[in-house]
C-alpha cells in the first residue's frame, strides 16, 4: 500500500495557500479550473472563502522531496 494518494496543498501551484493546485494535483485538473470554482463558489453562494480556508487548515502542505542519496542531520537515504 505504498502508492497511497494523499492531498495536499501545492508547493509549486501556489497563489496563497496552495489549495486550489493541490487538489487540482489530486484530481489530475488544471489549477485554474478550481480557482474558477472557489470564485464562483465565493461570488454565487458565498461558502467559496469559508471552504478555501477550512481547506487551507485542514489539508497539510507536500512536504519536501529529498532526492537519493542525500544526507540531512547525519542520516542518508540510499
Amino acid at each position: 500500500m505504498e502508492n497511497v494518494k494523499r492531498l495536499y496543498r501545492s508547493r509549486n501551484e501556489r497563489v496563497i495557500g496552495g489549495v486550489a493546485g493541490g487538489l487540482a494535483e489530486y484530481f489530475g485538473l488544471d489549477p485554474a479550473l478550481i480557482r474558477i470554482a472557489f470564485a464562483l463558489l465565493f461570488f454565487g453562494v458565498g461558502s467559496g472563502l469559508l471552504l478555501y480556508l477550512v481547506i487551507w487548515i485542514i489539508v497539510p502542505l507536500r512536504p519536501l522531496e529529498l532526492p537519493e542519496n542525500s544526507c540531512v542531520i547525519n542520516t542518508c537515504n540510499k
